[in-house]
């Protein structure tokens, strides 16, 4: 457990897990382009001591490693989550009676620090800022990819209060900053935040809100995590939990808020319904591609506290793996046991990082009768966030899950495309671009088990992939077992499938049984591949079963929809650096003090 953001640098740097970079850095751009070189390679986190034309240092790649995640949330590795939770609801009540209410008595430690301690005095108020004096411009925000509207805080802590009910929300919601005095606040159709603005609004009230920025980084976690709707549980109740600690709580200086003392800065102000939406993005997001412009409300700040010596914490998102891909993987172990509890034939599941969380879900199951695979999947796509799951892959249990790419070839050996797949609608989150529309689109089941007389039985497969493809001008190709990959440069509406029409009808397509179609920048390695495609495909739209040479062969086409094929939302570009900021940081790199590490990816900058 670390009390706050400072005590866990000072860990790390203890560790060796920590450069500091005293040498002046901008916000803009530059940052992003080391902290992405570094977490992609696994490197240490940084403190920025020196920040162009800003106040206070910034410390980024806080959960740049799975090893280091596991050790901001108190565990050993990251599997410890499930075992603690698991341990938590091992409740064995017996018939009822004393007996039940005895069997709860030893779980009671567990929930040490479930409750949060108020507390009068706070670090986090030892600097207090009102009126004219709040210039947010004083923050080393980041502005994280060239075509980003502005500066964004990315890993803001927002408290809210529901104006009716009263119920604490703590969220994590991308804030682009305005003015000196205002910010937008992405508050997604799904998110709880949303949902007490929308109370407020019906209401005809102001909404207060306070922004918390760092704290203990279990409290950071929190905030992204999926809590089920509890009444009376919120997020500071998992931190507490998380910490075995209750966490310190004070009240806001200008708002009824309970606010983290131990945070390094607390915005306070509100959100007023009643006024015009403001124009947000784009951003570069996590999905690796850029969210574009929309409409969402408008936080003005009317107060700042911090501690005297605060430090920014901040994250970038963008082409995976970022470091949103080890938060990921805390929720998934976090809530495994309660998926158990509802659906107890699962054995297992991971959200591999080419998927970003909601586009690709692998899930092992103890199988014992016909269906069974499609029932989990669909149990589990009606839990909470897993709503917004794209594509879900089941597989037996005892099959490895990760890496996702060999998990996704083990499931083809078993999985004949139509007879073991389906397609169908659901909720989709809004930063989907692919989906038919908004928050709405196609979800693709694959059965990768094992059959049962009563689903055909097991169909003999043998997967192969080929040496010599086929020369097609502009079209590049690889192959793995089972599995054909080739781009193309689109440019008229029916092109995919006429490209897969060609590809199938070549006796390359024997022991192929899926066919990926992708855009001409994508490189055809395993995860590039299937971030790409994944991102790019609504299902029901974009997946079909072709006959291939030695059967049926499932195709998903994810290359970039044209208005000709009646696609009418704008599609966003993919995420690059400007090649002037990798120049520079190329050239600054050692100077910085920056540890040793391959050449960029030539692909990834241009």
């Amino acid at each position: 457990m670390y009390k706050n953001l400072q005590a866990y640098l000072a860990d790390l740097e203890r560790r060796g897990e920590l450069v500091r970079v005293r040498e002046p850095v901008s916000a803009e751009l530059e940052i992003t382009e080391i902290a992405d070189r570094l977490v992609k390679r696994e490197g240490p986190a940084v403190l920025f001591e020196r920040v162009e034309g800003k106040d206070f240092p910034l410390a980024i790649g806080l959960y740049g490693t799975a090893p280091r995640t596991a050790r901001a949330l108190g565990v050993p590795h990251l599997d410890a989550l499930a075992e603690k939770v698991a341990k938590l609801l091992d409740i064995n009540p017996g018939k009822g009676g004393l007996k039940a209410v005895f069997s709860l008595l030893p779980k009671l430690g567990e929930l040490k620090g479930f409750f949060p301690r108020r507390v009068l005095r706070a670090p986090v108020q030892e600097v207090v800022l009102k009126g004219d004096a709040v210039d947010l411009s004083r923050l080393p925000v980041l502005k994280c990819w060239p075509l980003d509207g502005g500066p964004f805080l990315t890993l803001p802590l927002v408290i809210t209060r529901d104006p009716s009910t009263g119920e604490l929300n703590l969220g994590m919601y991308r804030m682009q900053v305005l003015d000196k005095q205002s910010t937008a606040m992405h508050w997604q159709l799904h998110k709880v935040g949303r949902r007490h603005f929308d109370t407020a609004k019906r209401l005809g009230k102001r909404l207060e809100v306070a922004v918390a920025l760092g704290g203990d980084p279990i409290l950071t976690y929190a905030a992204t995590a999926p809590i089920p709707p509890i009444p009376g549980v919120n997020e500071f109740n998992l931190a507490g939990f998380l910490r075995g600690a209750p966490l310190e709580l004070a009240r806001g200086i200008t708002v009824d808020l309970p606010v983290p003392a131990e945070a390094e800065f607390i915005l306070e102000g509100y959100i007023d319904p009643a006024e015009d939406l403001v124009v947000e993005g784009p951003f570069g997001d996590h999905t690796g591609f850029y969210t574009l412009e929309d409409l969402y409300p408008r936080f003005h700040v009317t107060a700042i506290t911090h501690r005297k010596n605060a430090v920014y914490p901040a994250t970038i998102v963008g082409r995976p793996p970022m470091e949103d891909a080890y938060l990921i993987e805390a929720s998934e172990r976090l809530f495994l046991p309660a998926a158990r509890l509802i659906l107890p034939e699962i054995a297992d599941y991971h959200m591999p990082p080419a998927g970003i969380a909601h586009n690709w879900v692998n899930v092992a199951i103890e199988k014992r009768y016909p269906g069974q695979a499609y029932k989990v999947a669909g149990g589990l796509l009606g839990l909470g966030q897993m709503m917004f799951a794209k594509v879900m892959v089941v597989l037996d249990k005892g099959q490895a899950l990760k890496p996702g790419f060999p998990a996704l070839l083990e499931a083809l050996q078993h999985a004949l495309p139509r007879r073991d797949t389906l397609v169908f609608r659901g909720p989709m989150d809004v930063l989907d671009h692919s989906s038919r529309a908004m928050g709405y689109g196609g979800k693709l089941i694959i059965d990768g088990t094992t059959k049962l007389e009563e689903e055909g039985g097991e169909v003999p497969f043998t997967p192969l992939a080929h040496r010599d493809l086929p020369a097609l001008p502009g079209v590049r190709q690889a192959q793995w077992p089972g599995v054909w990959a080739a781009t193309l440069e689109k440019t008229r509406a029916g092109q995919a499938k006429a490209l897969a029409e060609k590809l199938l009808a070549t006796p390359h397509s024997r022991g192929i049984r899926l066919l990926l179609l992708t855009d001409a920048d994508t490189r055809l390695e395993p995860d590039e591949l299937l971030w790409a495609v994944l991102n790019n495909i609504d299902p029901e739209r974009d997946s079909w079963v072709m006959e291939g040479a030695s059967g049926p062969v499932l195709v998903l086409d994810g290359t970039r929809k044209l208005a000709e094929e009646g696609f009418a939302r704008e599609w966003p570009q993919k995420i690059t650096m400007s090649p002037e900021v990798v120049r520079r940081v190329d050239e600054r790199w050692e100077k910085l003090g920056l540890p040793p590490l391959p050449a960029r990816d030539p692909v990834a900058a241009d």
